[in-house]
Order: C-alpha cells, then sequence, then structure tokens
C-alpha cells in the first residue's frame, strides 16, 4: 500500500474526527477545535494560492484569502451530511479567491468609484486647460474636484484598465523591431488542472463504498466494457449503467460545481492522470478466483 496514500487518509480522517468533535462542543473547546482543523490543513490553501500566483496579486495577499476561505469551510462544514471535509473545502477556497479576482482586480473592472472620479477628472481637466492654457497638476484635480489627492492618483492609476493593447502590436528598441506580445505570452499548463481535479476528487473517491469505487475504477482507469464489469461484480450491463449514474452523480453532489475563472478550473474525466482508492487498487490484479469471490459477496 502507498505510504503517502496512507498517511493522506489518515489525516483525512483525523480532520473529519476534529470536525465531528467541534460539531458537539461549544465555546472555547469548539473554536479550539476548529483552529486546530485550519492549522492542520493550511497546506490546502497554500497549493490553491499557488494555483493563481502571478495573476496580478501578490502570493502572501493570495494565500491569506485562501485561509480566510479554508477558515469560512471549517466553519460550515456539517459533519452529519457525511461527506469529506477536503471535498467541501476545496471549492468553498476556489470560491473565495475567485470572488477576491472579479472584486480587486482594477486592471479588469474598477470599482465604480474610480470610474467615477475618473470621469470628473476627465472633464476637469478638459476645462481647467482650457482655462488656463496648460494641463492640470494632479494637485490641481484635487482642488478642482474637492477630494483627496491619493483619490486622483488611484484614479489615475485605474485609467489604465480603459485603455487595451492588441497582442499582435510589436515590441520596439532603437534598433530593431521587437516580437509580438503573443509570443511572450505563457501556454495553459494542463498539469495545474490535473492537481487541481485530483485534490476535489481524492477525498470523494476514498469516501466510496468498496464496489462503488471498484466500478469507477474499472470503468474510467482500466477501460472496461459495462459488460465486462457486470461479469465481475456478478450483475448485468443494464444494472452496471444504473449503477455508474447513481456514482458519478453523488460524486458531483458532493464536489460541487466550481466555475472556471479566472483559471480554466478541473474537469472530470476519464484521463488517466490520478490514483484510485487504495481499496479498488488492491483488486487491479484479481484472480479468477477473487473475481468470483467478488461476485459473491456483490449478491
Amino acid at each position: 500500500m502507498d505510504h503517502r496514500s496512507t498517511a493522506a487518509r489518515e489525516h483525512d480522517e483525523h480532520t473529519n474526527d476534529l470536525l465531528r468533535a467541534a460539531a458537539r462542543a461549544q465555546g472555547p473547546e469548539r473554536q479550539r477545535l476548529l483552529d486546530e482543523v485550519v492549522l492542520d490543513n493550511l497546506g490546502l490553501a497554500d497549493a490553491i494560492s499557488r494555483r493563481y500566483a502571478g495573476r496580478g496579486v501578490e502570493l502572501d495577499e493570495l494565500n491569506q484569502v485562501a485561509c480566510l476561505g479554508l477558515v469560512a469551510a471549517a466553519r460550515r462544514f456539517d459533519p452529519a451530511r457525511g461527506s469529506d471535509f477536503v471535498s467541501f473545502a476545496v471549492p468553498t477556497i476556489l470560491g473565495e479567491v475567485k470572488r477576491y479576482f472579479r472584486d480587486h482586480l482594477w486592471s479588469l473592472r474598477p470599482p465604480r468609484r474610480i470610474q467615477e472620479m475618473h470621469s470628473a477628472m476627465t472633464v476637469a481637466t478638459e476645462e481647467l486647460s482650457q482655462a488656463r492654457g496648460a494641463t492640470p497638476t494632479a494637485a490641481d484635480l484635487a482642488h478642482e474636484l474637492g477630494t483627496e489627492l491619493d483619490d486622483v492618483w488611484e484614479a489615475e492609476r485605474a485609467a489604465e484598465c480603459f485603455s487595451t493593447i492588441s497582442i499582435d502590436q510589436r515590441q520596439h528598441d532603437a534598433h530593431e523591431e521587437g516580437p509580438a506580445l503573443h509570443e511572450a505570452l505563457g501556454m495553459p499548463e494542463a498539469g495545474y488542472d490535473a492537481a487541481e481535479a485530483t485534490v476535489v476528487l481524492a477525498a470523494a473517491c476514498r469516501a466510496l463504498p468498496a464496489r462503488d469505487a471498484r466500478i469507477l475504477y474499472l470503468r474510467f482507469f482500466r477501460g472496461w466494457t459495462q459488460q465486462e464489469i457486470g461479469n465481475d461484480i456478478g450483475v448485468t450491463q443494464m444494472q452496471v449503467s444504473r449503477l455508474l449514474l447513481r456514482i458519478l452523480r453523488r460524486l458531483r453532489q458532493e464536489i460541487g460545481s466550481i466555475d472556471s475563472e479566472p483559471g480554466t478550473g478541473p474537469r472530470l474525466s476519464s484521463q488517466r492522470h490520478g490514483y484510485p482508492p487504495d481499496h479498488v487498487r488492491d483488486g487491479t490484479a484479481a484472480t479468477g478466483a477473487e473475481r468470483r469471490r467478488s461476485r459473491a459477496a456483490a449478491r
């Protein structure tokens, strides 16, 4: 058995034990248990914040947002639902990070107050330029509009979002024409999406009953047909079809919907980039006798 898989499962079980205890506790004891859950899962927040680094927000700032999402997940998690904390926490943290991008990344959408300030500055600049014959300074605009100088500077910086540059535009220096902007853009990293999807799916798959997990593994990792799976577990092809629909529906419900902004987001697929649960992987080389025992147990 893979040591890392064992350690991850033990970590998840410990986290869930803490949350069940917190649900029964009150006052300082409940807060102490929730704090321990957060501290034990800071690595999850760190991994998600690093996933979105380099997009216009400092990594430390992103990490703080992700940690706030982790705290919110610990407080909202309901152990009575029987789901795993990680499968609940990942979408919650992702939601906080993506909401932060939508609300704070001014290069895409400045706050309304700054947009209104920019419009007023445009009008004031035209009027003062005509009246004085010179372009007004930031201090002149602040005096004219009756606002703080910092507000004027803030609006000037945000003004960059009102213009765009074609990615086909070539850069120039004193001697020669440089490459187009699009040639310097990075390509999407599919590995990040696969890692994110694996984090989300791993806990949900570990929570599946042994037979459900084996059906999922045989279908999507081994590529067996529904008829072959039915022969293996002792049911009909039609029953396998219904079982698969039920299993996938359960996984979707536990994972929840994760939108694709600002990244591309995870996608559930049959690509073989993850590992099945240990209790399924242990049966990958099942003998004929083992398969017969499996079919007998299924009945």
